[in-house]
């Protein structure tokens, strides 16, 4: 083992939990694997590996990031998101279909197959904002000189994510208005954001119910989940992946039925994705379940404490905007399968499958395992000016 650490640096806890959960999702992978092989075809041994390729691409780009000073991400970021937001027009007007589906949430790259560019973009725009308001964090903000810097940069990438994706729209969004608050954003305009965030969704929505077809994609599909979560009687149809996953979860009780023995997942679509933590209840139970959301939960207090320590205000801010978004990622997941939340198609990160999901998982975590790794250094000269936390401030503040 010390011979493994010898090699990474940063948090290694982090590394730890990293390695838990990457070693864990082949269990439930292979098991829920079965009915993508009886509706789709392959075999287990092929999702497995193909899992297994998405996981080794994705802890390279790790280590690679991971040594990576976190300051050059400053830079990186601003080359990175016209080229995400260049990918999410292309993907908007083209998309492509995947086993049948519409997928318009996808596009094909050469060599690289299905690539998903709103998780791209959403990691290149946080750590954007972040670089953003770490540089204007001792100026006196108006609302006029941030519109163009900041939040039309915000706007295109909401706005081009929002018709195939809600979900991840509202998450980047949410996530925007947290980076904004703790770098000292004024909170007088953070509410005129969020009132003129909350009319356009709403003129957004009128618009597609009163012309259903009239917009592209996945648009209709998102609105009939949430109505279907919101009204108090929906017919089985309209929720057969819900009730499919609580059965999953009731049949698992409190020790499950054992690994590999799930039955729900020869019926329930998207087991190894969208719906994989029921299948982890039903073979693992409720003890399982808690064991899950516990690594979730260290790995949080993990992120909370390298932002502490954080030797510069962009490190904070960039711990804060990549770390949040994957526990976050990681309720929403359980909770639809619990049915607290409408379906929204968020997968469980770092044990469902999905190449691009995992990818941006770990540039994510490459990111702040850099930023851990500057404080174990000694110190850049641009970084010997002792800076207030922005997090010691807002607990000052609150």
């Amino acid at each position: 083992m010390q011979k493994i650490f010898k090699h990474i640096q940063g948090d290694k806890t982090i590394w730890v939990i990293i390695g838990v959960l990457s070693i864990f999702s082949f269990m439930p992978i292979y098991s829920a694997s079965s009915n993508l092989v009886y509706t789709v075809g392959g075999s287990t041994f092929g999702y497995m590996f193909k899992h297994f390729v998405h996981l080794f691409l994705g802890l390279a780009i790790l280590y690679g990031v991971h040594k990576v000073p976190y300051r050059f991400f400053k830079g990186l970021s601003m080359l990175v998101l016209p080229i995400s937001i260049l990918l999410l027009f292309i993907t908007l007007t083209s998309g492509t279909v995947i086993q049948g589906a519409n997928a318009s949430r996808w596009i094909r790259i050469p060599l690289v197959g299905t690539f998903q560019p709103s998780a791209l973009a959403s990691v290149a725009l946080y750590v954007y904002v972040a670089q953003y308001m770490a540089r204007i964090k001792d100026r006196d903000i108006t609302f006029k000189e941030t519109i163009l810097p900041l939040w039309l940069p915000v706007l295109a990438v909401v706005g081009l994510v929002l018709p195939a994706n809600f979900s991840t729209a509202a998450l980047i969004f949410l996530m925007v208005l947290i980076i904004t608050f703790i770098g000292g954003y004024p909170i007088k305009y953070l509410l005129s954001i969020i009132g003129a965030g909350i009319v356009i969704l709403g003129v957004f929505i009128l618009t597609a119910k009163a012309f259903p077809g009239a917009f592209p994609h996945r648009v209709d599909t998102w609105i009939s989940r949430v109505d279907s979560f919101t009204k108090s009687e929906v017919s089985a149809d309209d929720n057969y992946q819900v009730n499919l996953a609580q059965q999953a979860i009731v049949s698992g009780g409190i020790i499950g039925l054992g690994p590999g023995k799930s039955v729900q997942k020869n019926f329930l679509p998207q087991s190894t994705s969208d719906f994989i933590f029921a299948i982890i209840i039903e073979e693992f139970g409720l003890i399982g379940g808690l064991v899950v959301i516990l690594v979730y939960s260290m790995l949080l207090l993990r992120f909370m404490i390298i932002a502490r320590k954080a030797p510069s205000t962009f490190g904070v801010l960039l711990v804060v905007g990549v770390g949040l978004p994957i526990i976050i990622q990681a309720l929403v997941n359980m909770a639809v399968a619990v049915q607290l939340f409408p379906v929204t198609g968020q997968t469980l990160p770092l044990i469902s499958s999905g190449g691009s999901s995992i990818w941006m998982v770990c540039l994510a975590l490459g990111m702040i395992l850099s930023v851990s790794a500057a404080k174990e250094e000694k110190p850049e000269e641009e970084e010997l000016i002792e800076e207030q936390n922005p997090l010691d401030i807002l607990s000052e503040t609150i």
